[in-house]
């Protein structure tokens, strides 16, 4: 059915191509029309075409390649899609009231393990930030964060006695890549008494790693309270 009205929006195109292809009218690993062609029958520019056919891509219903044209993926490939989310925001979303506590920062060379992990060059320096966040008096989360100086050099002039480096790194520096573990580990006895829970209880941990343009950015470690629960939409 050709598209008639004039200036489609995207989102109208992503409709009508997503409805194509569940329908089967386009089958899969079929080639789509080139942009062009899709311009004209739907009385659009090609950069709103792009948008659309980008945007299916993204979300793993095609496949894009230069000089190749647009593909129908044999199977939708659907990502998980995760925002960094700020301590702050996730305190206060709950009707909490945020309370931030530094525990220690100090500029070091990286440990053999952390250079590893990053594939850093020895000798490397990196910041080390042990913090608390509250929900109001009650233990929300330990977060144990190294930052690559060299990656991010104006954390030297950071004082995070006042904001947490969650906070001034989403506030600050942009990343391009991120790995996510999510993992049960036991507490600790420091741990235990930061989150008080027992020692050697099961604790909700995650490690997230940034990168910027392939430089590593950071390593963090948080762990959290009873009751935290994460969510995220295929």
């Amino acid at each position: 059915m050709t598209q008639s009205t004039e200036n489609t929006s995207y989102k109208d195109i992503k409709k009508t191509v997503l409805a194509r292809i569940r329908s089967g009218d386009w089958q899969p690993d079929s080639l789509l029309p080139n942009e062009s062609e899709l311009a004209t029958e739907f009385s659009c520019t090609r950069t709103t075409v792009n948008r659309a056919l980008r945007e299916l891509a993204e979300e793993g219903y095609l496949e894009r390649r230069r000089k190749a044209g647009t593909r129908v993926l044999s199977a939708p490939q659907r990502q998980a899609r995760f925002t960094i989310p700020m301590v702050r925001d996730e305190v206060e979303a709950l009707g909490g009231t945020y309370r931030y506590a530094l525990v220690s920062c100090d500029q070091k060379t990286a440990p053999d393990w952390l250079t590893a992990r990053l594939a850093l060059s020895p000798g490397h320096e990196v910041m080390h930030v042990r913090c608390m966040h509250y929900s109001g008096n009650t233990p929300f989360q330990y977060e144990d964060r190294w930052i690559v100086t060299d990656s991010v050099p104006q954390v030297k002039q950071a004082n995070f006695s006042e904001i947490g480096p969650n906070e001034w790194l989403i506030q600050t520096v942009p990343f391009t890549n991120v790995e996510l573990t999510f993992l049960a580990s036991r507490a600790d006895a420091a741990l235990a008494d930061f989150l008080d829970v027992a020692e050697g209880e099961p604790v909700f941990t995650g490690e997230r790693i940034t990168w910027l343009e392939g430089r590593p950015v950071t390593f963090a470690k948080m762990y959290f309270a009873a009751g935290y629960r994460m969510t995220t939409q295929f």
